[in-house]
């Protein structure tokens, strides 16, 4: 089992089960063409949030980590004509580049880009009303994961879908130590979600065009 044999079955997968249009290719050049770090998640696992967004009957999303949206367009699709996304973004760049994208595929009226930290803005999120939202995906930056998924509980409802990417770290996780604040970040939102009452979750592996990872999903109880 090798890399090379991860991205050819995602290609395979992808071949059968999606067609990614000119705005999604279009997205992933913007993306490249921008410096913005290529750490979108894949086509599969564009898709596999698309889905999920759609089985929870999502009306209101929320996104920590906007990048170049190419994430965000995937659930943003599967949003009634009423629905909204939410997404927070610290980088003004990787936010206008976004802003493009969504206008070019049509969905800027679905979609707000809030710019700065998420630890700032998500308070002003709960002072606001702005929840209870169906469905959060939590994909920035991972020291403060644990505390963006505290404010994820704060905006949930029973029944919200909470989903945190990169919690494997191609393994480094087993890891007793790590000098990667990535890493640790990433160890101590495990550890707590393990432990959280207010959720029924777990976490699988993920391997493929992006390597080998993890997502959590919890369920808010």
């Amino acid at each position: 089992m090798n890399q090379q044999l991860f991205e050819s079955v995602d290609q395979y997968i992808g071949r059968l089960f999606y067609n990614e249009d000119a705005c999604l290719k279009e997205t992933e050049q913007s993306i490249i063409r921008s410096g913005i770090p290529q750490i979108s998640v894949s086509p599969n696992q564009g898709k596999f949030l698309h889905i999920l967004a759609r089985l929870c009957n999502a009306k209101k999303i929320l996104e920590m980590g906007t990048l170049g949206g190419y994430s965000t367009i995937w659930m943003a699709r599967a949003l009634p004509a009423n629905g909204k996304l939410i997404t927070l973004e610290i980088d003004k760049n990787h936010a206008d580049v976004a802003r493009q994208n969504f206008n070019r595929c049509g969905l800027a009226s679905k979609i707000e880009i809030r710019l700065g930290k998420a630890i700032d803005i998500l308070p002003s999120l709960k002072e606001e009303g702005a929840g209870p939202f169906d469905m959060i995906f939590i994909d920035a930056d991972k020291p403060p994961y644990t505390e963006y998924f505290q404010w994820a509980l704060k905006l949930a409802r029973p029944g919200t879908l909470i989903i945190a990417d990169n919690v494997i770290r191609e393994g480094k996780v087993l890891l007793q130590e790590s000098p990667d604040e990535m890493v640790t970040g990433v160890k101590r939102f495990n550890q707590f979600l393990s432990q959280c009452s207010d959720v029924t979750a777990t976490i699988f592996q993920t391997v493929g065009a992006k390597e080998h990872d993890g997502m959590a999903i919890a369920l808010v109880k």
